[in-house]
């Protein structure tokens, strides 16, 4: 319908409005991936355990002897598969870890190299399969995050780095800004894929992700996170079940319906007194959330002082080390398992998440016929099917087993976190929490013989662990709730992950804030401190400027981009009381005052139109400001140049320094700080390609024969620029003048020296800003702030300072 238009232009806008909203439900068809990984995985792991378990016989070789071979081949298979996962990490550093706490910074506005690169995606799919599959104590659902918000990067764009062909000429999102939205729906969708969460991947994409968020892209990424999920739910009921088109599975991660038995009409899943004990865990499992954090943290620095500088064969090393470690601990506790009947477990749901039988999880190591060992059932076990023992079956582990199980799994998985492989912390905080929620549950049932749901204080101290390790909130109580299908158990979540929140904020921060801050990412929080507001735009500037002229040579543009890494430059004007005796003769001066002329008189004409309307107010004294204001700007009787009253000095002139000359370290106080009349904002990126493309004029024409760029040219090479240093100086004259005024922006954000931080805070975070000019009321630029001058150690070192001062 809308290429029905006659406008040949209008239709393009149209088609772009559709692609616009189409493009963002194609990323789930990549990020149906996971249905790939996912089955891989578990068939991985069956195969690892079935060799060891199956052709071994671990059951008889307790007699035989036999138990070392047994060991010796499961070392085989995990530490082979971590070799691989170790390998594909040195091949691309960033698919390291989960990824969360480099997405939760490119959506805060930070770039980090790498980090949507198509490499990175294919490293990080491979990586996580080999990592989960050799036996650590890591998930895939974090992973999962960060490639979808690879695919939301990099689909809009048609083309890749890796890939150099895959090129085409597609321009449209071709900014940050688009960039990010892309990639707050992929984060989304891969939310939504790992948990079958929706509207709980949309509100982890609002509440961890972006910072720069607004009304239609909600709606946007909830349709992205709800095509995920159910493209997702599409494939998986269908290979699994045979069932295509059912809807049967609707994420990777699906804990199962929770129901008391048929009959007991006794049975509730939770009733106003579990409460207090769920305020309880909160407090515990924020508690344990900050002990968690805290030793990892340290765990982090010593891997960053110790093992990062040296060679990169000494990661692996680390990986091979802590498999090795993890697959021993995990075979010699499953030899300290209690012998259990197997008539005592009760299921209340037999179904995991495929179509496998609960029971059939239940491991039978070192015990004789008709009983099971607890602690290989939850060893020896894929994480989500031991996750859906603790939540369902009824009286199959033991206390010992539960404290044995929690205090391994605990340490491991603080050390496992930050090797480098690709390793999510959900599934493993899960499932740890789990276990310290099934034991609160015996707990309560053998020692004060109460009548409670196990498997809703196993929910429950999963929540309290996670909320205490991540501190998340209103998204990680929806993804719960979906994940768990019961809209009932909505509030005893919301509570423990607020009172974890709290208890775990008293000592440290989550543990993705922790790996940020140890990157020395300057992220920036939602809100300042209120006692930050004693500082001014003024206190927190960077008043060393490096700057460009309006006009301005090649070799000047040349000697600033390569002697600064600045990726935007205030466009000025020297203010000067002798600027007749620089224009004779020289052009390049004679221009940047005549542009700066333009711009005052244009600011003077606002004045006077401004004074005229308010010589209609019935107000005296308005009219006498506007009399007194339009006296100052009259010319006099001398014929003295308007720019010259406007600006008028009580100081001596300036240093006779001539604008092709570039800033040097050598200039003194007075040339350093001179007055700058502000006229805009030029990126680097600009600058580069107006170098690269030829785009100046010779020194004896004019401004007007220099070539033009259109959008589409200056952003055809987004987002990977050229560097300064690909320039070839051979052909271009270094005497050559580039008029850089098309192309800056004229009315960039600006605030005023006295404004307050807050102020300046809200302003650069909400409008996503990388840089943010101070201008006086004359229009000079007295400084410019950055990302750098508002993160909380900066603001804390300068409100300090202001104490002192004080």
């Amino acid at each position: 319908m809308c290429c029905t238009l006659s406008n040949q232009q209008r239709c393009h806008q149209c088609m772009f409005i559709v692609l616009h909203h189409m493009m963002r439900p194609l990323i789930v068809g990549l990020v149906a991936r996971a249905d790939l990984l996912n089955w891989a995985v578990h068939w991985m792991m069956v195969f690892v355990i079935g060799v060891t378990v199956g052709l071994l016989a671990i059951e008889k070789c307790s007699d035989k002897g036999c138990l070392s071979l047994s060991l010796l081949e499961l070392l085989a298979f995990n530490m082979t598969f971590v070799f691989i996962a170790s390998v594909l990490v040195l091949i691309e550093p960033v698919a390291a870890g989960s990824g969360i706490p480099e997405i939760k910074s490119y959506l805060n506005g930070v770039k980090i190299p790498g980090i949507v690169r198509l490499r990175t995606f294919l490293c990080k799919a491979a990586g996580v399969l080999f990592s989960v599959a050799g036996g650590l104590f890591v998930g895939k659902e974090g992973p999962m995050i960060h490639s979808g918000a690879i695919v939301g990067a990099g689909l809009p764009q048609f083309q890749s780095i890796t890939f150099r062909k895959i090129k085409f000429d597609f321009p449209y999102f071709r900014s940050d800004r688009d960039k990010r939205d892309f990639v707050s729906a992929g984060a989304a969708a891969g939310v939504a894929a790992a948990f079958g969460a929706p509207i709980g991947g949309t509100l982890f994409s609002l509440e961890e992700g972006s910072s720069f968020w607004n009304q239609a892209l909600t709606w946007k990424v909830l349709f992205c996170s709800m095509s995920a999920t159910f493209t997702l739910n599409f494939f998986r009921s269908g290979i699994n079940f045979s069932k295509w088109g059912s809807f049967q599975l609707p994420g990777l991660l699906n804990f199962g319906e929770f129901k008391c038995p048929d009959g007991d009409k006794n049975c509730h899943l939770w009733t106003a007194v579990d409460l207090a004990f769920f305020v309880l865990m909160g407090v515990v499992g924020g508690l344990l959330g900050a002990l968690f954090n805290c030793m990892n943290k340290y765990l982090a620095k010593y891997r960053i002082r110790h093992i990062h500088p040296k060679a990169k064969f000494i990661r692996v090393l680390e990986s091979l080390l802590v498999t090795m470690v993890t697959t021993i601990v995990i075979f010699a506790a499953s030899m300290l398992g209690e012998c259990r009947d197997l008539s005592t477990p009760t299921a209340h749901n037999t179904t995991l998440a495929g179509s496998e039988d609960i029971n059939s999880t239940i491991r039978q190591f070192f015990c004789s016929n008709k009983t099971y060992n607890d602690m290989a059932t939850l060893f020896f076990n894929p994480q989500e099917a031991a996750i859906h023992q603790l939540f369902h079956q009824d009286g199959t582990f033991s206390p010992v087993t539960l404290s044995v199980f929690f205090f391994l799994y605990f340490l491991l998985a603080c050390w496992t976190y930050g090797v480098s492989v690709p390793s999510g912390l959900f599934v493993p905080s899960l499932l740890c929490g789990a276990a310290f929620g099934r034991l609160v549950a015996n707990v309560l049932k053998v020692k004060l013989g109460m009548d409670i749901y196990s498997g809703t204080f196993a929910l429950i101290g999963a929540a309290a662990f996670l909320g205490g390790v991540v501190r998340m909130t209103i998204s990680l109580t929806v993804i719960l709730i979906e994940s768990t299908n019961e809209i009932t158990y909505g509030l005893p979540i919301m509570i423990t992950l607020m009172v974890a929140k709290w208890t775990g904020d008293f000592f440290n921060k989550g543990i993705y804030d922790i790996h940020i801050q140890l990157r020395g990412v300057p992220l920036l929080e939602w809100e300042t401190e209120v006692e930050m507001d004693r500082l001014t735009a003024s206190d927190i500037m960077e008043t060393n400027l490096t700057y460009v002229y309006p006009h301005t040579r090649v070799q000047s543009l040349v000697s600033i981009l390569r002697t600064t890494v600045y990726h935007a430059f205030p466009v000025v004007t020297e203010n000067r009381q002798n600027e007749r005796d620089f224009m004779k003769g020289n052009i390049l001066i004679s221009n940047n005052i005549h542009f700066k002329k333009s711009s005052v008189v244009s600011r003077a004409g606002e004045q006077r139109r401004r004074c005229q309307s308010m010589k209609s107010y019935p107000s005296s004294e308005l009219r006498n400001v506007c009399d007194e204001q339009s006296a100052a700007v009259e010319p006099s009787e001398e014929g003295e140049d308007l720019l010259q009253q406007m600006l008028e000095r009580r100081h001596a002139p300036y240093p006779n320094l001539y604008p092709d000359q570039s800033p040097s370290e050598e200039w003194t106080m007075e040339e350093r700080f001179r007055p700058l009349t502000f006229h805009g904002l030029i990126l680097r990126s600009q600058l580069v390609n107006l170098l690269i493309r030829g785009v100046c004029y010779a020194e004896n024409q004019s401004s007007t024969n220099q070539p033009r760029l259109s959008y589409a040219e200056m952003t055809e090479d987004y987002p990977r620029y050229p560097d300064i240093h690909d320039l070839d100086l051979t052909l271009l004259s270094p005497r050559m003048i580039v008029d850089v005024t098309p192309y800056m922006n004229p009315c960039p954000y600006t605030v005023s020296p006295s404004a307050r931080i807050s102020q300046v805070f809200n302003l650069f975070r909400t409008m996503g800003l990388r840089h943010l000019p101070v201008v006086n009321a004359v229009g000079e630029i007295v400084g410019i702030i950055t990302r750098h001058n508002l993160t909380h150690e900066f603001l804390v070192a300068k409100l300090r300072q202001h104490y002192i001062t004080i």
